[in-house]
C-alpha cells in the first residue's frame, strides 16, 4: 500500500456542527508511503475515531476513505485480515493489551500469527525501551507507561507499509520517548513505511514531512 487518501471524511456525529476548522475532516488529505505524519488535536476532535475509520473497526463517517484509489467500505473481511496482516500497523491509545498475559506473551501473540520478528530482536526493543526485566511480569501489574512501550514492541512485529500511533507517549518520560522515536525511525527507513502519529500535547519528536491540525 503506498497511499491513504481521505475524501471529504468527517464524522457522523460532527455532522450537524456549523464552522469546522480542521485540516483533516472535510478536506481532500493523502498520506504518503515512506513520509511521516503529526496529527495535532484537542480532546474530542476525533483523532481516535480516525484511527478507527483508517483501520477497519468503524464506519460511522461520511465522505471517502482510499488506499491506493480502493475505497474501504468495499473490502471484505478476508482483506482487512490481510492488510491488518501485513500493510498497516496501529497501536491504539488505550492500547488494547491483555492484563492477564505477561508482557512477551503479549508481544508473541502478535508474532506467533505474523513470523515477522525473530527473537533476538524483540529482546532488544525490550531492552532499548527500559522494560527488559518485565518481560515475564504480567500487563496488568506494570505502569501504563510501561504497558505503552510493550503495545510499541507488539506493533512493530509485522510487516506494515504505514503504522498509525494514537498518543504513544503521553505517559512516557523523555528518555523513553527518544528511544521509542529512534526505533520508529530505523523501521520507518528498514521498511519504507509511512508514519502517522496523533498527539494532543506530547509527541514524538521526529523530522515530520507534515504537521495538521485536527
Amino acid at each position: 500500500m503506498n497511499t491513504i487518501e481521505l475524501q471529504q471524511t468527517l464524522p457522523e456525529v460532527f455532522a450537524g456542527r456549523d464552522g469546522i476548522n480542521s485540516d483533516v475532516w472535510h478536506r481532500q488529505v493523502n498520506f504518503q508511503r515512506g513520509k511521516s505524519y503529526l496529527i495535532e488535536a484537542t480532546s474530542g476532535t476525533g483523532k481516535s475515531s480516525l484511527c478507527s475509520y483508517i483501520y477497519g473497526y468503524r464506519n460511522d463517517y461520511q465522505g471517502i476513505i482510499c488506499f491506493d484509489g480502493n475505497n474501504i467500505r468495499n473490502f471484505s473481511v478476508e482483506q482487512w485480515v490481510d492488510l491488518r496482516k501485513t500493510s498497516l500497523s496501529m497501536l491504539f491509545q488505550e492500547l488494547r493489551l491483555f492484563p492477564e498475559l505477561t508482557a512477551w506473551e503479549n508481544v508473541q501473540l502478535k508474532n506467533t500469527l505474523t513470523k515477522y520478528a525473530k527473537r533476538k530482536q524483540i529482546e532488544e526493543w525490550f531492552s532499548r525501551l527500559g522494560i527488559d526485566d518485565k518481560m515475564q511480569q504480567k500487563i496488568g501489574k506494570m505502569s501504563f507507561g510501561q504497558q505503552q512501550r510493550v503495545a510499541f514492541i507488539r506493533a512493530l512485529c509485522q510487516p506494515f507499509d504505514f503504522i498509525f500511533l494514537d498518543e504513544p507517549v503521553s505517559h512516557l518520560d523523555d528518555g523513553n520517548a527518544r528511544a521509542m522515536a529512534n526505533i520508529l525511525q530505523e523501521e520507518m527507513r528498514n521498511r519504507e513505511a509511512g508514519i502517522v502519529v496523533t498527539s494532543i500535547g506530547k509527541h514524538f519528536d521526529l523530522p515530520y514531512d507534515n504537521v495538521l491540525s485536527l
